[in-house]
């Protein structure tokens, strides 16, 4: 059982129980909210209220949310395009639009249920939801995931990623002019106060996020660029790149509202480059997946 604690700060006073509880996960619909607030798993200073309890500045709220009952995921022949695979690991190139992992209310055409009809052997650490996944990349971005097919595989390819030895190479393209050839954008990365499905560069309750970029093209409008990965952080080169003040073309969650749009679902990112050192033989692997034929389209567009 997971469980959350929050103060009511001022900015939320008045607000109904259910849309503030809502607000601080992206991945918890209000029906769902609404659901633990009536079987009592959400107090507010310790009592029992409902779900359209108007909150007061200091109010202590408590969530424990109930472990998920389990759900048998659907295998799906989605046709994925397979990069790698050996007995221990997978590598994908996931396409733009596909949700990685399912959810309540989201069980099928994920990433997992094409997993599972390809291969029946995938890790188990992560649950009966997450199947194999050791990172994961936003659905409207498209590219590499590395996918564990046992523990022992599992436990490294996460012990990578914490020490930083993996390889997450990403191209995009970003509105603006950017004016220097490389830059590193050191900046903390946590949940916006003001929206909580977003994150904002912050330093309150946020993480270490570290991202190094390069120009590759300069158009009139907008800058391709190469990305460089230190850190894993949610949404970080969105995040980051809005930071500087060059966000991403097409992201609908932060791009500009007013400017001019690309032919593109989604924001103009490929997670073109994924790097690691096999789990048990310990040779370092290299792989790569050329951008989308979307994103080609766009540069052909911005070439001419």
């Amino acid at each position: 059982m997971e469980q959350f604690e929050w103060i009511v700060e001022i900015e939320n006073n008045k607000e109904r129980l259910d849309k503030l509880i809502s607000s601080y996960d992206d991945t918890w619909s209000r029906s769902q909210v609404q659901q633990w607030i009536k079987e009592g798993h959400a107090t507010v200073n310790n009592g029992v209220v409902k779900s359209n309890y108007k909150c007061q500045t200091g109010d202590r709220v408590e969530l424990s949310i109930p472990d998920p009952e389990p759900l048998e995921i659907v295998a799906e022949d989605l046709n994925l395009e397979i990069i790698y695979e050996d007995s221990d690991v997978l590598v994908v190139n996931k396409p733009r639009g596909m949700v990685v992992h399912p959810a309540p209310g989201h069980t099928t055409g994920t990433l997992v249920n094409g997993l599972m009809a390809h291969c029946k052997d995938l890790s188990g650490i992560n649950g009966v939801m997450r199947p194999g996944i050791v990172h994961r990349i936003d659905k409207d971005t498209s590219g590499l995931l590395m996918v564990a097919k046992n523990d022992l595989a599992h436990e490294s390819l996460v012990s990578q990623l914490k020490e930083k030895t993996t390889t997450r190479i990403y191209k995009a393209i970003v509105h603006g002019v950017i004016g220097h050839d490389h830059g590193t954008i050191e900046a903390p990365i946590g949940r916006d106060k003001q929206d909580r499905q977003k994150m904002t560069v912050t330093d309150e309750n946020s993480r270490h996020a570290v991202t190094h970029f390069t120009v590759l093209e300069r158009f009139k409008d907008f800058t391709f660029v190469e990305c460089q990965l230190e850190t894993g952080r949610t949404h970080q080169i969105r995040v980051h790149m809005k930071y500087i003040g060059y966000p991403l073309a097409g992201d609908p969650k932060y791009g500009p509202s007013k400017a001019k749009k690309l032919p593109i679902e989604g924001q103009a990112l490929h997670a073109e480059k994924l790097g690691f050192i096999h789990p048990r033989s310990g040779e370092r692997l290299l792989f790569e997946a050329p951008i989308p034929n979307d994103m080609e389209h766009i540069l052909f567009q911005l070439r001419n």
